[in-house]
């Protein structure tokens, strides 16, 4: 999703996520419906749905914080997060994969929206003969406006303005109290651990909120990394010296047999060596609520986690 060049060259942190300064969130066409700009084009879609589908797992993160009533989900190997397992029961419809939806099930259930996006959006087509369809995707590269952007439309949608703005004034307050920290906190690397191989994530990347949110200092400068980062050897992150290690289990994540575990990946002379390991400051985070969700609760517990051990 490209953000408007207005919206992106007025981008204030703290405006951004308490002021709405962000332009149009949705624009009224009649008193029962909204017109919803997103990652894959305009939707009319009604005002307050009853029947609502969510396949995009950020979304379902941002809804479930807003305590929006939904329908139902990806169930078949979505690997959800802990604080999203509720979604597995029965009483919700399974929508099929996080990649490949139901579309018999979704068309016999007649749902009134659709939101997708993210693993499914190449499903859009199909999925807008069911019901309108609405792509809430998060842009890395503008984490923060995005994430705001995205709140205040699905708030708009349901009528939950006021919860949207109380809950984005609490994650600014979470950050800012975080950024006090890292000011003085050194230098860290984010790593994903996949199949017994490392990667590195830079600011502005899918997982560069720690820089570019939190405040801390890339110990390394590495070029733009792609959804799964940068190869990295332990040589490498010897020769950053990261003073944190934030780390990120992708087999975990997905359930994957097929590599080590990021504790026993990381747990080598090298490493060892490392002024984060000697300090004690390698924080293995959520790895499931990252990267499946990555939404508006995900990134507070990551917060949570941080703030945690930056505590004396």
């Amino acid at each position: 999703m490209k953000l408007p060049q207005s919206f992106v060259s007025s981008l204030v942190f703290v405006g951004l996520l308490i002021g709405g300064g962000f332009g149009s969130v949705a624009t009224a066409q009649q008193s029962e419906t909204l017109s919803i700009e997103h990652a894959q084009g305009t939707t009319v879609v009604p005002l307050n749905p009853k029947k609502v589908i969510i396949l995009n797992p950020s979304t379902l993160d941002i809804a479930d914080a807003l305590d929006i009533p939904v329908a139902g989900v990806p169930k078949t190997n979505s690997h959800l997060p802990e604080f999203l397992k509720k979604y597995q029961g029965a009483a919700w419809l399974n929508a099929g994969t996080l990649f490949e939806p139901d579309y018999e099930a979704l068309s016999h259930a007649s749902p009134d929206i659709i939101f997708a996006g993210g693993r499914a959006r190449d499903a859009r087509d199909k999925l807008s003969e069911i019901a309108p369809v609405v792509s809430l995707e998060i842009d890395p590269a503008h984490f923060i406006a995005s994430l705001s952007q995205r709140t205040h439309q699905l708030a708009s949608i349901f009528g939950k303005q006021a919860q949207a703005e109380t809950l984005l004034a609490a994650f600014t307050a979470k950050a800012e109290a975080i950024k006090v920290k890292s000011a003085s906190a050194g230098s860290a690397m984010v790593i994903m651990v996949n199949g017994g191989k490392m990667s590195a994530y830079t600011p502005g990347s899918r997982f560069g909120f720690i820089y570019d949110a939190l405040g801390f200092a890339p110990a390394v400068n590495l070029q733009k990394t792609g959804t799964h980062g940068s190869i990295v050897s332990s040589e490498f992150i010897l020769h950053a010296n990261p003073d944190w290690l934030f780390v990120l289990d992708r087999d975990s994540a997905t359930g994957s047999k097929t590599g080590a575990a990021a504790q026993q990946v990381l747990d080598n002379p090298l490493i060892r060596k490392t002024s984060a390991w000697q300090k004690g400051h390698v924080v293995y985070l959520d790895s499931a609520s990252l990267y499946i969700a990555g939404g508006l609760q995900s990134y507070s517990r990551l917060m949570d986690s941080i703030n945690s051990a930056l505590s004396p």
